[in-house]
């Protein structure tokens, strides 16, 4: 269940690519079987092994191609240790929302970005996320959970301060808003509940089968309700903190 448009997002094979908090690795993996030379970066050492055992799966099964490599790193977005313009591609998606020093963690994201890189940043959308807030606290108070809301505006006014310019907005996710507002309103934790678990299995039909008619449905409900906001930008050749 990808987020980030990689056609978008300019990703081509060989490219030298960091999945910032890439958690269990959907968006590394696909990278990797574009062939890209992806690293899969999170503070979270269990996620990172499973990360890593699937990308030697991925290369034992040829599901790769010839070339493409992948690795893991472990550490802090505050603090990536890696050099500057390292990347040509950069993903962070749904991590910005989990951090309280966002501002901070954008602008390592930039530096190691090479100037003419591109950067995705998904989030969760303003709509969407408000109504979870107000139906379920349990939603958002949790150890690790989501700090904050964004509206694009804000989102694009730090990437935008932090020396990116703004390419713009599309949106993922459009069936699984409510699915979300169903979960809030029964109980995040009750998965029994006989419409959680309805709705629940319509996900997986969407995800496994990809029928045509829940794909029609997506694209009309992802700009209106899409739970999923993503952001493109590409950091000029020239940009603002370089030349301080």
């Amino acid at each position: 269940m990808l987020t980030v448009d990689f056609e978008r997002l300019g990703l081509r094979p060989g490219e030298r690519v960091l999945d910032m908090g890439c958690g269990a690795g959907r968006h590394a993996f696909e990278m990797y079987r574009r062939g890209a030379d992806v690293i899969a970066f999170d503070q979270d050492a269990d996620e990172l092994a499973g990360v890593r055992d699937l990308f030697g799966a991925m290369k034992d099964a040829g599901e790769v191609p010839a070339g493409a490599e992948a690795d893991v790193k472990e550490g802090d977005a505050l603090q990536l240790p890696f050099a500057d313009g390292e990347f040509d591609r950069i993903v962070a998606a749904e991590v910005l929302e989990h951090i309280p020093a966002d501002i901070a963690a954008i602008h390592e994201m930039v530096r190691v970005l090479r100037p003419g890189g591109t950067l995705a940043v998904s989030v969760p959308r303003w709509l969407p996320e408000i109504i979870n807030w107000k139906l379920s606290d349990d939603y958002h108070n949790v150890p690790g959970g989501h700090i904050r809301i964004y509206t694009d505006k804000e989102l694009i006014d730090k990437v935008s301060k932090a020396g990116m310019e703004y390419d713009g907005a599309g949106y993922a996710h459009g069936l699984h808003s409510p699915y979300w507002w169903i979960k809030c309103a029964v109980g995040v934790t009750n998965d029994d509940h006989p419409l959680a678990k309805a709705y629940h299995r319509l996900l997986v039909w969407e995800i496994m089968k990809q029928p045509r008619v829940l794909k029609l449905a997506g694209k009309v409900l992802d700009p209106v309700i899409g739970k999923s906001m993503v952001l493109y930008f590409t950091k000029p050749v020239t940009t603002a903190l370089d030349a301080d």
